[in-house]
C-alpha cells in the first residue's frame, strides 16, 4: 500500500481516534443533549472548514441562485452543517441499539406497505436512497425488520474508517458492498427475491450518463438503472430526515415504474432520470440535510466513464 504524506496521516489518524471517542460518549449522554452538542460540532465544523463551507455556498447558489437570496442561502450553508452534525449524532448513538424497539423510540417508518408490495412481486426490491438525513440508519432499519438488504457504498480512504463504516452496515444482518465491485452477487440477490440498497446521488468515478439535477446536466451513476432492467426488480424510492421535534422519519414510496423502450441508450438515460427526480423532489424538501459539500456538478460532458 502506498504511504501517504505524513499531514495525511495525521489527519486521518486523529479523525479516526476522534470518532471512536464520539462513538463511546454517543450514549452517556440522554439523546436530546447528545444531538444538540452533535449540533454544536456541526457549527464548528462550519467555521473551521472553509472548502467544505465554500463549496456548500456555491452549490447552493447553483440549485436556489433564481429562488433564494444569499443571505438565504449562507443560512442554508450553515443549517446544513448543524443538522449533518445531529444526523451523524443519530448514526453513532445507532451503534448501540439492540432490537428493533430501540430504534422505534427514535425513528418512525411509513409506507412499510410499499415494501410489501414491492417485495410480493418476487423479483427483488431496490431501495433507491439518498446522501440525506442520517441515510445509513434506513439500513439498521431494514436490518432489523429482517430484510436483510445489501447495501452498495464507495470505500472510504482510510482502512480503519473504512472498517468502522463496513461493521456498522453489516450489523444485524445487512451485507455492505463495495460501489464497482461483486456485480454477480447483487444480480443473485434480486433473483433471489432478496433486496439491495443504493445511492445514485453523488458523481462518482463509475458508469455514468448526464441527467438534469437541479436544471443542470449532472453526471449520474446509472448502476441502479442496470441492474432493475436486467433483472426485473422493484425500485423502491426511500428518504430519512430529522424532524423539528427530533424524530427520525423514513419514508418508503411506492414503486417506481421502468420505462422500456427497447433501446438500451434510451432506457438508461429515461430511467435515470426519473431516480434523479426522485433525488431532486427531496431535497428540495429537505434541502438542510442533503450533502451540499459534494461537488455534485463536477464531471463535464466527456468525461464521464461510459
Amino acid at each position: 500500500m502506498e504511504k501517504r504524506p505524513i499531514r495525511k496521516e495525521i489527519k486521518y489518524t486523529s479523525l479516526y481516534f476522534f470518532i471512536r471517542f464520539l462513538i463511546f460518549a454517543s450514549n452517556l449522554l440522554p439523546r436530546k443533549v447528545w444531538l444538540a452538542f452533535c449540533g454544536f460540532l456541526g457549527r464548528l465544523a462550519y467555521v473551521f472548514s472553509p472548502q467544505p463551507r465554500q463549496r456548500a455556498i456555491y452549490h447552493l447558489g447553483l440549485a436556489f441562485g433564481n429562488e433564494k437570496s444569499i443571505r438565504e442561502r449562507i443560512n442554508l450553508s450553515k443549517e446544513m452543517f448543524v443538522m449533518l452534525g445531529k444526523n451523524a449524532g443519530d448514526i453513532l448513538r445507532s451503534l448501540k441499539v439492540k432490537s428493533l424497539s430501540d430504534l422505534e423510540k427514535f425513528l418512525t417508518t411509513h409506507g412499510m406497505e410499499n415494501y410489501e408490495k414491492a417485495f410480493a412481486k418476487g423479483k427483488g426490491v431496490m431501495f433507491l436512497t439518498s446522501h440525506l438525513g442520517a441515510f445509513d440508519l434506513q439500513i439498521t432499519n431494514m436490518a432489523l425488520r429482517g430484510l436483510n438488504p445489501n447495501i452498495v457504498g464507495t470505500a472510504l480512504k482510510d482502512e480503519r474508517l473504512n472498517a468502522l463504516l463496513w461493521e456498522y452496515r453489516n450489523a444485524f444482518g445487512a451485507i455492505a458492498i463495495e460501489r464497482g465491485k461483486e456485480s454477480v452477487r447483487l444480480f443473485k440477490a434480486l433473483k433471489s427475491g432478496g433486496s439491495i440498497a443504493i445511492l445514485i446521488d453523488q458523481d462518482t468515478k463509475v458508469k455514468s450518463r448526464f441527467v438534469d439535477f437541479f436544471g443542470m446536466k449532472a453526471s449520474t451513476p446509472i448502476g441502479a438503472t442496470i441492474l432493475a432492467l436486467r433483472t426485473g426488480c422493484a425500485v423502491v424510492p426511500t428518504y430519512i430526515f430529522l424532524d423539528e421535534k427530533g424524530m427520525q422519519q423514513m419514508h418508503i414510496l411506492p414503486e417506481i415504474p421502468l420505462v422500456v423502450t427497447g433501446d438500451e441508450e434510451t432506457d438508461l438515460v429515461v430511467n435515470t432520470q426519473l431516480f434523479t427526480d426522485f433525488t431532486e423532489k427531496i431535497v428540495r424538501e429537505h434541502p438542510s440535510q442533503w450533502v451540499w459539500m459534494h461537488e455534485r456538478w463536477k464531471t463535464r460532458p466527456g468525461e464521464e466513464i461510459r
